[in-house]
């Protein structure tokens, strides 16, 4: 690669692990990352960059050396730019067909191109003193319409999934993390609707286990401010710690902060004989680290005493539907149950936590437990609106 090339690639490298994670590059990658972004990539153009390669191109790229030279060739030059580009999914025999001369990279090589470079600075001192004056000013211009834009930015997302093979919800925006093929491939065992699993894992950590939720449908938010809901039907939960819910997240990896707020089961009381209840639950986590989540909603819903107990409580969760608002740091918590679609929402509560979700994701799971069964969880609606920050 020559000079510019090697730039370019330095900066598609940057992209991708922002777009992964959520942050710049500074730091190396560990091995469980370059695993992470390698299945990530793949996931998501249906190609394959293995993680040691991963690895060694960040490595590269935050200190490169004369004596140590990486050379991705143009294939995979490719990949991570279909990745940053969120090309459609393809595989190296329909590439290799229809786009044998690498259009992605090509594309985002013309794109770095094409920025403006920093002027070199003029000695005169008058002449800079009016060109700092200028370029003050246009910074604010700049900075301005970027914020007028990024606020006025109220791209409305929806989701009914009808159709969702795996071209589809990508294409859609949505790419799926730590797969589980056997339970992923049925995802539409009911028509007209997505369904998952409540597989073991859990983001709620655990001694000795790995923050993990299966099946973990991702999609990225655009906005600061925004507000999101999903609905979901006949999921009535009956074993710790079934649930199903929203998750935000600042990463893909649990390492930043997140909040979930789920649908769940619940008989333990710590030594209290209490029948077991349907609840709604709101945890917070400051991320990697942080072992002691704040559960700032526990919200009983149907106590499961007897048949009558468990009756009513199928019949009212024939439809539920979680809301979820932010502006700043508040997020304001809604719910809807019913036997009818279309209920009216309810507010839970309103909460103040200082994140910036990159990430919002749909779940089922079972905590990191055996003896629950692995119940399915049909999702039928999912929307995603910018908001205006006030």
């Amino acid at each position: 690669m020559d000079e510019f090339d090697r730039r370019a690639f330095a900066d598609l490298v940057n992209a991708v692990v922002m777009k992964c994670f959520g942050h710049s590059l500074d730091n190396p990658l560990s091995e469980p990352e370059s695993k992470h972004l390698s299945t990530e990539i793949e996931e998501r153009t249906g190609l394959v960059i293995g993680w040691r390669s991963v690895k060694n191109y960040v490595a590269f790229v935050l200190n490169p050396s004369p004596d140590k030279q990486e050379n991705p060739s143009m294939a995979t030059l490719d990949t991570l730019a279909r990745y940053v580009l969120n090309a459609p999914v393809t595989t190296e025999a329909e590439r290799k067909k229809l786009e044998e001369h690498f259009p992605y990279w090509f594309r985002y090589r013309e794109q770095v191109i094409q920025r403006p470079r920093p002027e070199v600075a003029v000695s005169v001192p008058q002449k800079r003193h009016w060109l700092a004056i200028v370029a003050g000013s246009f910074l604010v211009v700049v900075i301005g319409g970027f914020l007028f834009f990024r606020q006025s930015s109220v791209k409305q997302i929806q989701d009914d999934f009808q159709v969702i093979d795996d071209a589809s919800l990508s294409k859609n925006g949505w790419f799926v993390q730590d797969k589980n093929n056997q339970y992923w491939n049925r995802k539409a065992e009911q028509p007209g609707r997505l369904t998952l699993f409540t597989l073991k894992g859990d983001n709620w950590p655990k001694t000795g286990e790995t923050p993990r939720v299966q099946n973990l449908l991702l999609r990225e938010i655009q906005t600061d401010c925004f507000r999101t809901e999903v609905h979901f039907s006949d999921f009535v939960p009956t074993g710790n710690w079934q649930q199903a819910g929203l998750l935000l997240l600042e990463d893909t990896l649990f390492t930043g902060k997140s909040i979930r707020l789920s649908l769940s089961y619940n008989d333990y009381f710590g030594g209290y004989n209490k029948p077991g209840e349907i609840l709604i639950q709101a945890i917070a986590s400051y991320g990697k680290g942080d072992k002691n989540l704040e559960e700032f909603v526990h919200q009983p819903l149907f106590p499961l005493a007897n048949a009558n107990d468990r009756r009513i409580a199928t019949t009212n969760l024939k439809n539920l539907a979680f809301r979820i608002e932010k502006q700043a740091a508040k997020f304001r918590l809604l719910y809807s149950v019913s036997p009818v679609d279309n209920f009216s929402f309810k507010e839970i509560t309103s909460y103040e936590f200082e994140m910036s979700p990159k990430y919002i994701g749909l779940f089922a799971l079972k905590g990191f437990v055996d003896s629950t069964a692995a119940m399915p969880v049909s999702v039928r609606y999912f929307r995603l609106d910018g908001q205006r920050c006030e």
